[in-house]
Parts: C-alpha cells; structure tokens; sequence
C-alpha cells in the first residue's frame, strides 16, 4: 500500500467533507500539523469539530481555521493563546466542549483502541460533568466519557518510514500518539521519511497500523511566548 504522498493537498484528496470531525496533534505551537491545517484551509472544508488541546494562536495552527471560520465547534482543554477563538466563543459563533487534558487524551485513545467509553473522577461536581451519566464505584462517583473516533486525525511527526512507522521528537510527541489512533483515516506529516526497516523497532513510537497517509515538508519553527528580563545596567 502505498503511502507516501507528494503534498498536504494531495495526502487530504477525497477526505474532506463538511460537517466532519477531525482530531489534531499537538501542544500549543508544538509537533502542531501546520501543512495539513493549511491545506484544510485552502480547501474551504467548513462546520468542522475540531478535537485538540488547543486552538493555536492567532494566525498560527488551527487558528487559521477559527480566522476563516471553517471551525463550527472545539473539543479542548485550553484556549487561552487564541484571542479569535475567545472573541467567536464569547459572541456565541463557536461551540465549546471543554475537556481535562487527561480526559482528552484518554478520549482519543479509547477510541482507537475500540473502547466507546469509561469512567474517571476527573471533572467531576464541574460543569465538565455536566449532562454525563454518574456512577460510583466503592463510594467515589465517577463521569462516562465517551471515547472519540474522528472522521479524519492529522499529525505532525519526526519520522516515519514509508510504511508509516512513526518517531516524534520529544515534547513534540504530545496528542500526537493519541490523535492518530482516534482517525478513521491518518494523515501524518513528517520533517524525514526513511525507507523501510531504517527505524529499529524499541525507536518507533507509534505503528504504521495507525498511518494511512504521509507527507515530507518544510516546518516552521515558532516559539508561543518569549519571557525575558531587562539586562542590568553595567
């Protein structure tokens, strides 16, 4: 089966369609899919639920999609960097679902492991537990969260051989393990392809099971916030 794909355009060709659900890596502006975002972009896919940590920046990430207004609704733990996003949720533009970031993650991989559901104490007596069925179990109450399975998951990895076997490279492996395995379909893009066999086996982080589709590209390197103190005087 052939993988590897000359572009994000040509790697999201017949995938997209209105109305989806899609499952994004990363942390803030870190192992972010920027190449596959913008491609959703230019192609004008719209009402879209995003699952994702978070929403970018202004400008940056998924915060170009919340710009065009192609994003109808997040699932998310923090949206505090995106100013776009917090006016559209404030003005009632953009739908909310917030989740802890355990949650989240544990949403994405349940769902990609077959599991439609399970149980946790975190959020519970929040408005996170709002409307979710409650159970105790010897006498602490837990939440069901349901697993996510996402219409299409997008990636950003180190890595990846042309089978799809992926390394991420340090924090950068973050949602990323998770997001893929929650996708019908895996589009994953990578700053190296390797041919088959280069990746020893205890180095791969996440299979190619999970992969459906690859790209190679460029990628920028954004710092989110730069904290400095003013020099002393001499």
């Amino acid at each position: 089966m052939q993988k590897v794909y000359g572009s994000a355009k040509e790697a999201l060709d017949g995938l997209l369609f209105d109305g989806m659900l899609i499952s994004a890596g990363g942390f803030g502006l870190c192992g972010i899919p920027e190449l596959l975002i913008a491609a959703i972009r230019d192609a004008g896919t719209k009402d879209l639920t995003v699952a994702s940590n978070n929403a970018g920046v202004d400008g940056f990430g998924l915060g170009v999609l919340l710009e065009t207004r192609q994003v109808k609704k997040m699932i998310s733990s923090y949206v505090g960097e995106n100013a776009e996003f917090m006016r559209q949720y404030l003005s009632g533009e953009l739908e909310l679902e917030f989740n802890p970031q355990g949650t989240l993650a544990e949403r994405m991989r349940a769902g990609g492991s077959g599991i439609p559901g399970f149980y946790t104490k975190t959020g519970v007596g929040t408005l996170v537990a709002e409307g979710k069925e409650h159970k105790d179990f010897d006498g602490v109450t837990y939440i069901l969260e349901r697993g996510i399975v996402a219409d299409l998951a997008i990636v950003k990895a180190w890595k990846a051989d042309k089978t799809g076997n992926l390394v991420f490279r340090k924090t950068a492996r973050n949602f990323n393990p998770p997001a893929a395995m929650s996708g019908k379909v895996c589009v994953v893009e990578v700053e190296e392809i390797v041919e088959t066999g280069a990746l020893s086996g205890d180095e791969i982080h996440l299979p190619g099971i999970y992969v459906h589709r690859i790209i190679q590209g460029e990628h920028e390197k954004r710092i989110e916030q730069r904290t400095t103190r003013k020099r002393e005087a001499a």
